[in-house]
């Protein structure tokens, strides 16, 4: 029956495309580029004025506009770019590139349009935020580090999960539940130093965006969102740079031409300090970070380009010589653009992405080295279809193979208690098939819609244990075990995906919008914690464990006033996830080689509002964003079959961002941020257990932390003789939580301490905060 329906959605969308195209048609195509660097412009307008109509470039640059015979004025346009128009007598398919320059100051030569509309009402596209980094860059940066993923949590439908990571939950999901990708590749943690930066260097950001709904089908793995950060290819055009240097890190960025207007360059790479500082007063603890990101592209004519781009990011610690730990992410992505006839484009993307991370405790007798990773590959095969102006296809095919190493245990000295173990190595192989189409049915209404189909597998080499009872934590029983070969099918997951989103306009300043996705996640994190910390280990959907999936609907309103200026929205949104990971209560995560028996799957909801007003124009920008949202679980086994209130469900989240450019030389920033406090599981009491004391739980998230809350600030100086040299300059004044607000990170229960080493029986919460005030100071410099 799956298989019909989707071979009926492939019939409907070939009948609607050959109606289409029955009448004669010429094309116009090439990339919109930046005319100072060679940059391709990510979503320029090509509009073609005798028709009202045109399109957009695509994540590569590229456009393509069918259209009958005839004279065709087409103007070319880029928020921050001078507007150009250039008249084409199509007899013929005309190939055409064009470079935009940067906006002058003086305005009158610009050609500006009274039809245009701003794409907050006029783009199909809901639940997306596109984060300028140019803006990025104005607003309070925590020790002069402008942070995307810090601004990603501040936009409506976005909650912090606190200080101390840079997660965040999206519409109700978890942290996991979030694709974060940097040029196609995933990233499994994006934080770097508790959460003080992230994998993000700002420097070499090109465009950013967040889906937190209306998910095109070609995006997939993921429940909740999806990131998608582009780095810059580098400047063809000439050699330039920049680099910072502040209280905790340093950075620089080097990119040039390698054959001018042929290929460049990218390089970039940060690192932190602490360590050293802390080594200058004789001690012992060693905290620091580390990334690079390398790119370099080629343009072997206008129908193929190729890139490469990587990125090796690392976070250590060490505490005294006795205790350490360490992760990271290391990422490679090689691309091929290729242009198959004047309307199909192709991306070719393969694409390697590794996460581990490391565990060390130096003692005679409980000593141990643990090591996980992750291991993936992934080749992707995608096409952009330019039909006519008011239907634009993609399609294509996914295959990803991974590796999961949940730990390797080993003995640091020969009296340790620890015996060399490791649980068995797991693989998947995961295929996605995709097809889309946005259709401009009227000037007014636009659908678009999509069908994904999921094919997950769970192979071999493993050997998979049967129980007598798999829910049974306590005493797991055995009965048997069955093993695979390599790459032997173990299990098989098929799931269809369908994705659908209108938009219709009111007038010019307002429109309607509408969005259903539903979303599977193959892959599960295996915590029982609140946040995501780089010492999870992820999972494949098993015998045991079955994919999570997510349906979602959201409706919208969006409005503009005041000449486009100012954005207004308002969004409400249900999901439903079925088969929701969980774990039993009082869980054992570590080193479990039963822990299929700890897991539990059940049904989650969420459902919230969301609003959001945006002044993009004028000396003061900004935006507030409110989100009102709850998030319940269900899961049997959990909680003693009752409902309860996920872990990261806060009932209220406000922010106020807003940045002022007071001359050409000061310009200051500011947000503050304020949501309700997430709920906690409390132990209820205690037991004795071979002469341990053991915490056990009665009610899941029973109790909520205190209301979280700060406010940062930021002052930027530019120097006036930046305008007269080739080296611009500039200082960055930043405080970070200014009243020193002890926000809550966690709390715990203990006993109460009398005296030294003497207890009584009273328990008392002990509140854990971890940033006070934070003032900072980096100077910045440009060539």
């Amino acid at each position: 029956m799956k298989h019909t329906s989707l071979v009926a959605f492939l019939a409907m969308i070939f009948f609607i495309s050959h109606q289409s195209s029955a009448q004669e048609r010429h094309t116009v195509n090439g990339y919109v580029k930046d005319a100072e660097n060679g940059e391709e412009l990510i979503g320029a307008t090509v509009l073609v004025k005798e028709l009202g109509t045109g399109t957009v470039t695509n994540v590569y640059g590229f456009y393509a506009v069918s259209i009958p015979p005839g004279t065709y004025t087409f103007q070319f346009s880029y928020i921050g770019y001078q507007t150009i128009e250039q008249t084409f007598d199509l007899k013929e398919n005309v190939e055409f590139n064009i470079e935009l320059p940067v906006e002058a100051q003086q305005m009158d030569e610009l050609i500006i349009t009274d039809e245009a509309i701003d794409a907050n009402v006029s783009d199909i596209k809901m639940s997306k935020n596109e984060l300028d980094i140019k803006q990025v860059k104005k607003l309070p940066a925590l020790f002069g580090e402008p942070d995307i993923i810090k601004t990603i949590q501040l936009l409506p439908g976005v909650i912090s999960a606190g200080e101390g990571t840079s997660s965040f939950f999206v519409r109700g999901g978890s942290a996991d539940q979030n694709l974060i990708l940097i040029d196609e590749a995933p990233i499994y943690d994006p934080s770097h130093l508790f959460g003080l930066f992230s994998v993000f260097n700002a420097d070499v950001i090109k465009d950013s965006e967040l889906y937190r709904g209306g998910i095109p089908s070609r995006y997939g793995g993921r429940l909740s969102s999806i990131l998608e950060v582009r780095t810059k290819d580098g400047n063809n055009k000439r050699l330039g740079g920049s680099a910072g240097l502040g209280l905790l890190a340093s950075r620089f960025m080097l990119e040039g031409p390698i054959k001018k207007d042929k290929s460049s360059f990218i390089v970039s790479g940060r690192r932190s300090y602490v360590d050293v500082f802390l080594k200058a007063t004789n001690q012992d603890n060693l905290v620091h970070f580390y990334d690079v990101n390398a790119k370099v592209n080629w343009k072997h004519n206008n129908n193929n380009r190729f890139f490469l781009a990587l990125y090796l990011g690392r976070d250590v610690f060490s505490f005294e010589d006795v205790f350490g730990f360490d992760w990271g992410n290391t990422t490679g992505t090689f691309r091929w653009n290729h242009l198959y006839n004047d309307r199909l484009f192709s991306n070719t993307s393969i694409i390697a992405s590794h996460f581990d991370y490391k565990l060390a405790l130096e003692d005679d007798a409980q000593g141990f080295d643990w090591k996980s990773n992750l291991h993936e590959l992934t080749l992707k095969q995608d096409f952009n279809y330019f039909l006519n102006t008011s239907n634009e296809f993609e399609f294509g095919y996914h295959v990803t193979y991974r590796q999961f190493s949940p730990g390797r245990i080993s003995p640091t000295s020969e009296s340790s208690l620890f015996a060399e173990r490791a649980i068995d190595k797991m693989y998947a192989l995961d295929h996605a098939f995709y097809v889309g189409n946005q259709q401009k049915v009227s000037d007014r209404l636009t659908f678009r819609y999509g069908l994904r189909l999921s094919v997950f597998q769970n192979i071999g080499k493993q050997d998979v244990f049967i129980y007598e009872d798999p829910k049974d934590n306590i005493d797991p029983t055995r009965i048997d075990t069955v093993s695979y070969g390599a790459f032997e099918n173990i299990k098989t997951y098929v799931n269809l995906e369908p994705r659908f989103s209108a938009r219709y306009l009111l007038n010019a300043n307002s429109s309607v919008k509408l969005s259903y996705n539903r979303m599977v996640q193959n892959t599960h994190l295996i915590s029982s914690g609140t946040v995501p910390i780089p010492f999870n280990t992820w999972s494949p959907s098993n015998p045991y464990l079955e994919p999570q999936i997510a349906d979602q609907v959201a409706a919208g309103y969006f409005r503009n006033i005041k000449d486009n200026s100012i954005e207004l929205s308002a969004e409400v949104y249900y999901k439903d996830i079925q088969n929701v990971t969980d774990f039993a209560d009082n869980a054992q995560l570590f080193f479990n080689e039963d822990l299929t028996t700890e897991y539990r799957q059940g049904n989650s909801w969420s459902y919230g509002l969301e609003l959001m007003a945006q002044k993009k124009e004028g000396r003061f920008t900004g935006f507030v964003s409110y989100t009102l949202s709850k998030t319940e679980r269900d899961v049997p086994g959990v909680n003693n079959d009752n409902p309860f209130l996920a872990n990261y469900d806060r009932r209220h989240a406000l922010n106020l961002v807003g940045t002022y450019d007071l001359s050409d030389q000061w310009q200051f920033g500011a947000n503050l941020s304020y949501s309700s406090g997430r709920p906690i599981t409390v132990p209820a009491g205690r037991y004795q257990y071979d002469n341990y004391q053991v915490d056990y739980i009665t009610e899941r998230n029973g109790y909520a932390l205190p209301d979280f809350h700060k406010l940062d600030l930021s002052a930027t100086y530019i120097p006036k003789k930046n305008k007269d040299r080739k080296w611009q300059s500039s200082w960055v004044f930043s405080v970070y939580n200014i009243y020193s607000r002890k926000n809550a990170f966690t709390i715990y229960t203990r006993l109460k301490e009398l005296d030294d080493d003497v207890y009584s029986d009273e328990k008392e919460a002990v509140k854990i905060s971890l940033f006070p005030i934070l003032p900072s100071v980096t100077y910045n410099i440009k060539f």
